[in-house]
């Protein structure tokens, strides 16, 4: 293995919104704190998987206004390879984020660049990067991108990771390329219709899931931990207890945790275990990047 992992997914600037209560329809709160965090799954993920040591490319576009040299600036601070991000005219993408007192968040996000990123650019330079252990993408990129990013992924030879957040209408051309596929709960059950309270009805939704096409099927479950369903059989992973501040990005770190396991030569197992060590330790903490743990941290939690 060569430790090296291909992020090809979106990069936004988060507006950090911090209030006690979430606002009915028609109402107005006031809010606690604003804050800018760079942000963005594709971004959040590649950081994740860059502070874990892993050797990492990132994918996708940022927009020609202040905010895309800002997030160049972080993807360049964190040691990742940015010669894959192209800049397009118009805004970056955006994310405006509310979180409540208890942790619980809403978001909205606005593409902006990250609908410009372009398949054929996508996977001509998958395909020039040697050696890369695991292709990771998600579902703030056009669905032409992700099947371009999992289909340079299987011809690298590499391991094919898609987080299907959000839930749009992923096609078959994508789901049988995909070695992995991390959805949450939610995302879960909004695409097979069935419940995941439960962990056995996790695991029956795991697998109904593989049955379109992954190999492997992950549900992240936050505090329940996470349940997989694979060829060679099907189980449970426990979630490390930690205090939760801010659940933004715990998905995310969770995705960067587990391809940087992999990319290491972990077995699946133990690259859940790497997953959700870094997934638990983000939720303590606030906002999406500066959130992110450092191997020494994970590796600390993993041992403890």
């Amino acid at each position: 293995m060569h430790n090296r992992v291909a992020v090809v997914g979106s990069l936004n600037i988060d507006l950090v919104i911090n209030l006690d209560r979430m606002p009915s329809p028609g109402e107005t709160v006031f809010g606690t704190r604003l804050e800018r965090h760079p942000g963005g799954k594709g971004l959040n993920q590649a950081v994740a998987a860059a502070r874990l040591e892993s050797e990492v490319h990132m994918i996708g576009a940022i927009g020609d206004d202040g905010s895309g040299d800002w997030l160049m600036d972080v993807v360049r601070r964190e040691g990742i390879h940015a010669d894959g991000v192209a800049t397009v005219a118009g805004t970056s993408g955006t994310a405006v984020i509310e979180v409540d007192s208890a942790g619980e968040n809403r978001i909205i996000v606005i593409p902006g660049a990250n609908d410009q990123v372009s398949p054929a650019s996508v996977f001509d330079h998958l395909t020039s990067l040697a050696a890369v252990d695991v292709v990771v993408t998600q579902g703030e990129v056009p669905i032409e991108v992700m099947i371009a990013a999992a289909e340079a992924g299987k011809k690298i030879g590499a391991q094919v990771v898609v987080n299907p957040a959000p839930v749009r209408d992923y096609p078959k051309a994508l789901l049988t390329n995909v070695d992995i596929l991390v959805p949450n709960e939610h995302e879960a059950q909004e695409m097979t219709g069935m419940p995941t309270g439960n962990m056995v009805d996790a695991v029956e939704t795991a697998q109904a899931l593989q049955e379109k096409g992954p190999g492997c099927v992950i549900i992240t479950r936050g505090e329940k931990g996470a349940v997989w369903s694979s060829a060679g059989g099907s189980g449970q992973a426990a979630a490390f207890k930690v205090t939760a501040v801010d659940t933004v990005a715990a998905g995310d770190a969770f995705c960067g945790g587990l391809a940087a396991g992999l990319a290491r030569g972990a077995s699946l197992a133990e690259a859940m275990r790497w997953g959700s060590a870094a997934g638990a330790l983000a939720a303590t903490g606030r906002g999406a990047v500066p959130s992110l743990p450092s191997l020494a941290q994970v590796t600390e939690l993993l041992e403890r």
